[in-house]
Parts: C-alpha cells; structure tokens; sequence
C-alpha cells in the first residue's frame, strides 16, 4: 500500500478575522488535494497565526494567548473536520497551545473524511515553552493512527529528538512517522530533521518533517520561523542511499508532495541488509517516572 503526502512549509501570516483564516487555510489544503496528496501535514503552532485577529494586547501578550487559543478550539476542529470531509483527506492539523484540566498542552488533531479522530500531545517542552510560555509536558499517551493504506504516529518537534516515542509507536505498528514542528534557527531545524533521520534509521520506518517558514515580527511566541520540509527513510535496499528521500528548499512557502510506499518498509523490515526495527525490539525504553500507553485510532 502507499499514500501521497503533502508536507507544508507554512508562513505564520496575518488575518483579519476567522472567515478571512478560513478561507486562507482552505486554499492550502485544496492545493494539496489538487497535487493527489491523501495525507496532509502542517506544523507544530501554525496554528498561531489565529492570534492575529485577536486584540493587540492578546498580541503582545504569550501567556493571554494561551486561553485565547483555546478559546477557538471548537471553530478550529469545525472548520478542519469540514475541510477533511469536502476534500477526502487525512489532516494532521497545525499545532494550538489548548488547555485540558487546567493545564497547558500543545496538541495536534487529526481529522478525516470522518471529522476529528484523536490528537496527540506534546511529551517533551523546549526550555522556552516551559520557562518563558508555561507550556507543560502532557499524560503520556500516544496515538497509532490506522489508515486504509497504513499506520502513522506523530511525534512534535523536540519530541522526535528522543528515541521513546517512535520506538513505542513502531512497535505498536507504526510505518510512517509524523514530525509537526517550528523552530527559529538553521541550529533548531537541524536538530529536528537529525532526529527524524535516527527515528527512521532505528525503527526503519518514514519520518516526514513539516516545519514554519518566515517571520510574524507581531507575535512574540513564533516571531522568526526557520525550516523546511523533507521526507527521510532507512538507508536501506529500495530506499535512498543516504535515506533522504526528499526535501525542499528552506524558507520556500508551500507543499512538499511524496509518494510513500510501505511495502519497501515491511521489506526492510522483513530482510533487510540491517535489521534495525527487530533488534530494536530487545530495547526496552520507558520514562522512569511515568507509564507511556499507546491507542489505537481507525481513522
């Protein structure tokens, strides 16, 4: 089976109001429809753009910005459970900042021709979200969701920079994973994109990266965005040889489209020249303070 996947590399930009980002949004994902992509990934708060149309002291403000964005939550998930529906796409959805028991999460939804599905939450805060934004580390739970054409998980930016959640969400069936992320710096990218290549190496799956492109000099949370998309794979027989199977200019707004087949994924897997993804069955990785449960989702 395969999927094509559109990655975006997405400007924060400004709005008037919640039709004006509706319609600007809708643009993008008819655009990935239009190029045969069934699987559409945005960035970690491309979502934060939203705060835009808010007051100018919301603007200023990143801790106000956090209850606000919860605050359109429910339009949020109206507006891209349609999208989904209209075009006949999976939508992994920019990350929001919500608030769920009182606490702050960034969360990422995902929609499909059956509306939302699930999320997954952020497990590892950057220094700046946890010393400067009051985001905080969320239950530990991940989500394997399943495809017609295969099973994917979502790891968060920073999260992919750690072996935990991908092992666990490949272990539990996983092909294809998932990197939502922003960071500010040639630095902050690199060291996303460098852990997506070691997830796809150790667990011999897809890693797809979408990052933020740009600068919002209105917004003090997502002010400079540096990045870019890029799809990587196993180094392995079928697959590229450095394991990069694409990637596109840095700072280049727009949609990154590829075809990922799984059948070279159960090959490698199966027989390839290393067998990485067994071997990494002998680990076992845990958090010393906090059980990790993995759901399955049917989307």
């Amino acid at each position: 089976m395969s999927v094509i996947v559109a990655s975006a590399q997405y400007p924060i930009s400004q709005h008037v109001d919640l039709a004006g980002w509706q319609r600007h949004i809708e643009n993008w994902v008819a655009d990935a429809a239009a190029s045969g992509a069934g699987l559409l990934l945005f960035p970690e708060y491309g979502a934060m753009e939203l705060v835009s149309i808010l007051s100018l002291d919301i603007q200023q403000d990143i801790f106000l910005q956090v209850a606000a964005m919860d605050g359109f939550v429910e339009s949020f998930c109206q507006i891209f459970a349609d999208l989904a529906r209209r075009y006949n796409v999976v939508i992994v959805a920019p990350s929001l900042p919500v608030i769920d028991d009182g606490k702050h999460h960034n969360r990422v939804f995902v929609f499909s021709n059956k509306g939302l599905v699930g999320y997954q939450d952020k497990f590892f805060m950057t220094r700046f979200e946890n010393e400067e934004w009051g985001i905080q580390s969320a239950p530990k739970v991940l989500t394997v969701f399943e495809a017609a054409w295969g099973k994917f998980g979502i790891q968060i930016c920073y999260d992919v920079e750690f072996g935990l959640g991908s092992q666990l969400l490949c272990s539990a069936g996983a092909s294809l994973i998932l990197v939502p992320s922003c960071t500010e710096t040639i630095r902050g990218a690199t060291r996303v994109h460098v852990g997506a290549r070691a997830r796809a190496l150790e667990n011999q799956t897809y890693t797809v990266v979408s990052q933020t492109v740009g600068n919002a000099t209105w917004s003090p949370a997502v002010d400079i965005n540096y990045g870019y998309a890029a799809y990587y794979s196993t180094p392995d027989k079928g697959l590229p040889e450095e394991g990069i199977i694409a990637a596109e200019i840095p700072q280049k707004e727009g949609w990154l489209v590829q075809e990922l087949d799984f059948s070279k994924i159960d090959e490698v897997r199966r027989d390839g020249h290393v067998l990485n993804f067994n071997d990494q069955q002998r680990i076992t990785v845990e958090m010393r303070s906090e059980q990790v449960h993995v759901l399955h989702v049917t989307i």
